[in-house]
Formats: C-alpha cells, sequence, structure tokens
C-alpha cells in the first residue's frame, strides 16, 4: 500500500479543515506550519529507515488530554494550563509517526454524552448537523466522522468513547481499563477512565491501541509531585488473554423487555443487525439485561457520582463563570453524597457484577445498541438531563463491571438520525470484541492484533481449521495466522486412535504442510496437558527460517509413515477414497 507523504497528509488535513464548516469541533487547532515542521521530521525518520507504523496519518486529541505545549482545558477556560510534557499515549502515537494537528471540542470535564456541555460551542453530527455528536468525546468523534483526521483520542467513562462513535458513523474502541496509561489525562471518575480511540475502521482503531499500549522514553508525572494527579494503575495483559474470536461465537443480545428506550424504528435497526451478526456466522442468546442496566444507574443516580466531585467539584465552586449548568448541578449533588452510600453502592455494584458474569458465561461477546437515541439539539435543550441518561443507558454500566468495548456504525434510521451497535465483552477479551466489529463491519474475519501475549504454535492435523480437534484451538482463545511448511527435514507418522493424528518427527527429508495459529500462554500450557503420547509439543523448524512451538512426537516405532501423501488433508482425502 502507497502511503501518503507526511508533508502531503498535514496539507490536505489542513485543506480539509479549512473548508468544513466549523462545528465547534476544535478548541486548539496547531498553526499549519508546526504541524509541518513534525511532517518534516516523520518524513525525515522513514527516508532515514526507521519504521514508523503511523506515518502518514493525522489525529486530534480531546482537550482533557495533555499535550506539551498546548493548553489543557478539559472545556474551562479558568481551567486551562500548559503542560510541560504530554500524556504518553500522545508521545507514544507521535513517536510512531503521527502528527497532530489539534485538540477536540468536549462536555465540560468529560460529563456527558451529549456534545453540548461545552463554553466553547455544541458539537453537530457528522452526519446530521440538526443532531447532537455525542459526548463527551464530541469534538474527536466528529472530527474523525467529518474526515478531518485520519483518528482520534477521547476519553470514556460512561460511554464518551462509543456514542459519538455511533452519532458521527465512525467505530470507537473502548479498552479495558487500565491497558492504555491515564497520566496525563484530567480525570472524571479516575476509578473507571480510559483513554478511547476513534477511527474509520476497526484495522486502523486497533493499530493506533497498540502503539498507545508501546513503551515510552518519556517522563511522565510523578504522583507524589506536588499538584500531581494520582492516574489509576496501569495494567498489563493477563496470560489467558484470548488471541481471537472464535469461529462461531455465541453472542448475548437483550430482551425484547430490555429494549424499551428504543423506539420502533430502532427496534428494527437493532434485529437488522442481530440478523446481520448471525450472516457472519454467529449464533445469538438471548439474556436479562437487568443487572447491567441497574449498574449503570449507579454512576450518576448512586454513591459512585462521588468520584465526580473528587476530580472537580472544588474548582467549579470556585469558578462558576463558565460552568456549564448540567455538570455543575453533577458536581454539586456528587458533594454531597456520603461516604457510607459510596461504600455500599460499591458493593452493590460487585454483587450485580457477578450477576452479569453468570448471565454471560458461556457466551464470547454482549451486543447492544450503542445509543437508544441519536437526539436533535432541540431534545436536548428542552431536557438536558433526561437525554442524556437515555443516551447512556446501554453504555454506563460497561466500564463499572470492568468490561471492553468497541462501537461500531450501523446506518441511519429514518427520522431518528445515527445507530450503532456496541460488542461488549470482559476485560482483556479486546481481541475477540475487535474481530467480531472487523466481521460485522465487513473488514474481514479478524482485526489487528492488540498485543495480548502469544505464543505461535504449528499445527499440522486434527487441530487443523476443519479437522476434529481444531474446535479446541478455539475454545482456547486462539487465533489462525497463516499457513505454514516445515523445513526439508521432517518426517509424518500416523497415530492411530478415537481420533486419528500426526506426529511430525525429525529424521526426514520432507516439508510437511500445516498451519501457525497463535494462543495465550495459559492456553498452551492448557494444550499441553490435553496431549497424549506419543504426541508431545516441542520446538520445529519452519521452511522460512523460524522455529516455533509445533507438534511432533516420540515414536514407538509402530506409527505407519504417510510422508508420501503430502499432509494430513492429503492422507485424509486417501483415507476416504475407496482402493
Amino acid at each position: 500500500m502507497t502511503r501518503t507523504s507526511p508533508p502531503d497528509a498535514v496539507r490536505a488535513a489542513y485543506a480539509r479543515i479549512r473548508s468544513a464548516e466549523p462545528g465547534h469541533v476544535w478548541i486548539h487547532l496547531r498553526a499549519e506550519e508546526d504541524a509541518l515542521a513534525d511532517a518534516g521530521d516523520v518524513a525525515a525518520r522513514t527516508a532515514a529507515g526507521v519504521d514508523l507504523p503511523l506515518a502518514g496519518l493525522v489525529f486530534a486529541v480531546k482537550d482533557n488530554i495533555d499535550v506539551a505545549g498546548l493548553p489543557t482545558t478539559a472545556a474551562h477556560p479558568e481551567f486551562a494550563f500548559v503542560p510541560a510534557t504530554s500524556a504518553p499515549v500522545v508521545e507514544r502515537l507521535r513517536a510512531a509517526g503521527a502528527v497532530l494537528v489539534g485538540k477536540t471540542n468536549l462536555d465540560q470535564f468529560a460529563t456527558g454524552l451529549v456534545g453540548t456541555r461545552s463554553p466553547y460551542g455544541p458539537v453537530a453530527s457528522a452526519v446530521d448537523p440538526d443532531r447532537v455528536a455525542g459526548g463527551s468525546s464530541s469534538g474527536s468523534g466528529a472530527a474523525v466522522g467529518l474526515g478531518l483526521v485520519d483518528f482520534a483520542l477521547g476519553t470514556d467513562t460512561a460511554g464518551s468513547g462509543r456514542v459519538p462513535a455511533a452519532f458521527n458513523g465512525v467505530v470507537g474502541l473502548k479498552p479495558t481499563v487500565g491497558l492504555l496509561p491515564a497520566d496525563g489525562v484530567v480525570p472524571a471518575c479516575p476509578s473507571y477512565d480510559t483513554v478511547s480511540v476513534f477511527a474509520a475502521d476497526v484495522a486502523l482503531a486497533a493499530r493506533v491501541l497498540t502503539v498507545c499500549q508501546a513503551p515510552t522514553t518519556g517522563d511522565v508525572p510523578d504522583p507524589q509531585d506536588a499538584g500531581a494527579t494520582r492516574a489509576p494503575d496501569a495494567r498489563a495483559w493477563p496470560a489467558d488473554a484470548p488471541q481471537g474470536a472464535p469461529a462461531h461465537p455465541v453472542v448475548a443480545v437483550p430482551r425484547d423487555e430490555d429494549l424499551g428506550t428504543l423506539s420502533p424504528a430502532v427496534r428494527a435497526a437493532f434485529a437488522a443487525a442481530i440478523g446481520r451478526l448471525e450472516g457472519t456466522g454467529a449464533t445469538v442468546r438471548r439474556i436479562d439485561l437487568t443487572p447491567f442496566l441497574a449498574a449503570g444507574r449507579l454512576l450518576y443516580d448512586g454513591g459512585l457520582v462521588a468520584e465526580r466531585a473528587w476530580s472537580y467539584g472544588e474548582f467549579l465552586a470556585g469558578h462558576p463563570e463558565q460552568a456549564d449548568p448540567s455538570v455543575a448541578a453533577i458536581a454539586t449533588a456528587a458533594s454531597g453524597v456520603e461516604g457510607t452510600r459510596v461504600v455500599a453502592d460499591q458493593q452493590r455494584l460487585a454483587g450485580l457484577t457477578r450477576q452479569g458474569r453468570r448471565l454471560l458465561d458461556g457466551t464470547d461477546a454482549l451486543l447492544v445498541p450503542t445509543a437508544p437515541i441519536h437526539p436533535t439539539f432541540a431534545q436536548v435543550a428542552a431536557d438536558p438531563i433526561g437525554v442524556n441518561s437515555t443516551v447512556g443507558t446501554f453504555t454506563n454500566f460497561v466500564n463499572l463491571m470492568d468490561l471492553a468495548a468497541v462501537a461500531v456504525p450501523a446506518g441511519q434510521v429514518d427520522g431518528e438520525g445515527q445507530f450503532g451497535v456496541t460488542f461488549v465483552v470482559p476485560a482483556f477479551h479486546d481481541q475477540v470484541a475487535a474481530d467480531l466489529a472487523a466481521r460485522f463491519l465487513g473488514e474481514g474475519e479478524e482485526a489487528p492484533l492488540l498485543g495480548a501475549p502469544g505464543v505461535d504454535v504449528a499445527v499440522f492435523g486434527a487441530h487443523l481449521r476443519g479437522e476434529p480437534l481444531n474446535a479446541q484451538l478455539d475454545a482456547l482463545g486462539g487465533r489462525y495466522l497463516r499457513d505454514v511448511a516445515t523445513a526439508p527435514a521432517f518426517r509424518m507418522l500416523l497415530v492411530e486412535g478415537a481420533v486419528d493424528r500426526p506426529a511430525v518427527v525429525r529424521g526426514g527429508e520432507a516439508s510437511v504442510p500445516g498451519e501457525l495459529w497463535r494462543l495465550s500462554p495459559a492456553s498452551l500450557a492448557r494444550l499441553l496437558t490435553s496431549i497424549a503420547a506419543p504426541l508431545a509439543l516441542g520446538p520445529v523448524e519452519l521452511s522460512d527460517g523460524s522455529t516455533v512451538v509445533g507438534f511432533t512426537g516420540a515414536p514407538t516405532g509402530t506409527e505407519p509413515d504417510i510422508t508420501h501423501l503430502g499432509g494430513w488433508r492429503a492422507y485424509r482425502t486417501a483415507a476416504a477414497t475407496p482402493a
């Protein structure tokens, strides 16, 4: 694929920005010459042979994320400060070759799902100017939806990385909380905040997420320094994180009675989305969404809202001028929450989370409407709190219950705006959600790998796709990578049993065909314990010179040699052909 040169990409982006309606997307737009200087540096590095995976791409960040030298306002002018260092997520993107063009508008202090709670102006949907862009990451969602940038960073506490995706017709990837560093991000509810990614497709969102996890050489604020805000602890991928979605996943969907906030037309759109999902090979299971919806209500209607007061309540109390009325009302109410109420609702949330996990047991994901409505500006003005609450019906619970999600567009509903759906998965099953989203959008069977630790395993027989034991790899969260062959130094022996299997051993002159799969370290350990002698796992050299873990064996000397048939599938064909 031919990439646009970084300077040309920047010039094209600023041309699009100049020709677009202002729309209150930006709070700070960098001078074009500054962005071009960055692009020139990227071009020089690539010319010198440096691999920059995001070279030729331009991006924006929500204005509650620090960028060195640019004000961070969180959509309150008097809160503004100019950080000396950028948030690690920003540093990593720029180090990978992406060029920043500006900082985007948001619902003040990242509190809201509508995109109208900002003194810098309300942000309109990229698709329908009479309807809101969604919040709180309104400007980031609209910037991608309008095609002004290739991707943008938002943040997500209650749905702010997903609702703007739905309302602007783009993809919103909300990772597991803690997977991306939150240093340099103004907190809203620090226990549940995460940086999120908006892009036109799942593939690019996944690439961006992977870069944001990479090690950084930049300094981040020391939490012990005066004035530093303690960011939530980072969380590393666990050893059992799945490497991909099953070929035939089981996906939970809400019961009809859980969809009461949807109009008949939007219900029909959701039913169509379910049908589209089934067309990709998924099986649907209806579940009771009650505990999830009850958990979501705790974010604003319960004691958990006290975190909003901790984050910015004191500042708003001292700087009421330019405070959004809805945000100020939430902060004021939050400051009166008693500590015992916080603890009670934390315990209530823990119980609801356990119920939710039991309901999702045996499924690979939950599919929900991203939002039940896409409101107009007039509807929000008439009932700012009520409409915002309705918009968050299916998003509020996700971070509270330690779930990850990918929101994708699902078309327009006549007279009712944009519609989208979200794939929700357990923590660190982000890859599963990304794969399902990619299939739903027709981007292919799988999204790019997100970075969970994995081990490449070569299989040659009953574990191949379409063979009797392949379901084991699916159940272990395995991921097919590509077809491979061994170095020309092996032979294949037949191990007969209830399920015939081959043993690929050294001592021959053949290159045996097989497949390369990726398993998590924990899944590899479980696979190993399931293997019966004389089969084993051990180092296998491939035809490309690499060495991977593969199925081999310790033959007894009685196994028939089937090397001459040319591989396991050829053996199966020969065995099924009458003599």
